[in-house]
């Protein structure tokens, strides 16, 4: 059993954190944050077998709040470790402003220098992430995360504010952070330099491209187009865009098309795998009675008893096959082969569709022809 102190416990990072250490065995968590007291600290710190110092300042109301909330607590942990003996390893949350000369730049700095005595003193592992832009789920809108900010502010249809669209930045994901972090429980990870560590995984994007895939991600809703979730940007954009909607905003309407044979409704499409949607057809109606050259289709029936129907278009030979929403199959339709599907059942049939490309009304790829004058 290995106990860990996550100090920052209630933020962005720290949460996330939390939420990761629950999933492994054999390790007791201890969960620091400016709410706890400070004798929960030392006795927290005398238990730790390693320290994940996640906490810090950095939008203080006073300039000095710099230095006793990074560099005063990195001390007073050093502090008492030294007291008591210990050499525990210690994992630091950093900022790529401890390269710069400013006021929080420098107090990351002075927590790093503070540690890496510490670490060279006690001969213990010292592990200093400088991380860049990290985001993802529960980071706060509108205070240091542009993606935050962005996604928040998008989700709610409030502006956003970009000063430079061409401005590029780096980003790195919440999940490849606790993995990269998580892992040092069980081996050490490879440093650049000295006691300094990075997360082999960044996102470099412009501002102005950032916002247009978040706008993409709230269009979807209305244009049911899926972006390339090929890309893992995308991917991580999408999981964080969807974690700031409002709770009164999770489900969306789609919009059906009726007619006297049922319904049809698009759920989703893409360019790079097609599009999916769902019908219903009453007793006794039949769909389709048409082929494609190159389009790809595959039917399943969810609900009702149905007969899907193929032809050659230059056979005579009619091919039928039986389907039931009782024993779910997909059937594929192969291109050159007009085909339709009947409801044979006495109540509706709800039936699942893909197509290999979204429909284009100017190029539908899609033939009229009759399967058979009279059906089986």
């Amino acid at each position: 059993m290995k106990t860990v102190l996550v100090t920052g416990s209630s933020g962005f990072i720290g949460k996330n954190l939390i939420e990761r250490l629950m999933q492994c065995e054999d390790v007791d968590i201890l969960a620091f944050d400016q709410e706890n007291e400070s004798s929960n600290l030392i006795d927290f710190v005398k238990k730790a077998d390693i320290i994940f110092h996640l906490a810090g300042v950095n939008r203080p109301e006073k300039e000095d709040e710099f230095k006793s909330g990074n560099v005063g607590l990195t001390q007073q942990i050093i502090d008492i470790l030294e007291e008591s003996g210990k050499n525990t390893p210690i994992v630091f949350s950093s900022s790529i402003q401890a390269a710069l000369e400013n006021p929080y730049g420098q107090s990351k700095k002075d927590a790093e220098d503070a540690l890496v005595a510490y670490g060279r003193k006690q001969k213990t592992d010292i592990f200093i992430y400088r991380f860049h832009n990290v985001f993802g789920k529960w980071c706060r809108p509108n205070y240091n995360s542009v993606v935050a900010t962005f996604c928040h502010n998008i989700s709610h249809g409030q502006d956003i504010v970009i000063s430079d669209e061409s401005k590029e930045i780096d980003l790195v994901y919440i999940d490849d952070v606790v993995n990269e972090i998580v892992s040092i429980l069980f081996q050490k990870p490879i440093h650049i330099q000295d006691r300094f560590y990075e997360i082999k995984e960044t996102f470099q994007i412009t501002l102005g491209d950032l916002a247009q895939r978040i706008y993409q991600l709230r269009d979807m809703r209305a244009t049911l187009i899926v972006p390339d979730m090929s890309d893992r940007l995308t991917r991580c954009l999408h999981a964080t865009y969807l974690s700031y909607l409002d709770k009164k905003d999770f489900s969306y309407k789609l919009n059906s098309k009726m007619d006297e044979r049922g319904m049809l409704t698009e759920l989703i499409k893409s360019k790079h795998f097609g599009q999916v949607f769902v019908s219903t057809s009453g007793k006794g109606i039949v769909r389709g009675s048409h082929y494609h050259n190159t389009k790809i289709e595959k039917f399943c029936v969810l609900t009702g008893e149905a007969v899907i129907r193929f032809r050659h278009i230059f056979n005579d030979e009619i091919l039928s096959y039986p389907v039931s929403g009782k024993s779910l199959e997909v059937v594929d339709i192969p291109p050159g082969y007009t085909h339709s599907i009947e409801n044979t059942g006495e109540g509706d049939i709800v039936v699942l569709f893909w197509a290999n490309q979204m429909f284009d009304s100017n190029q539908p790829d899609t033939y009229y022809c009759e399967v058979t004058n009279e059906q089986d």
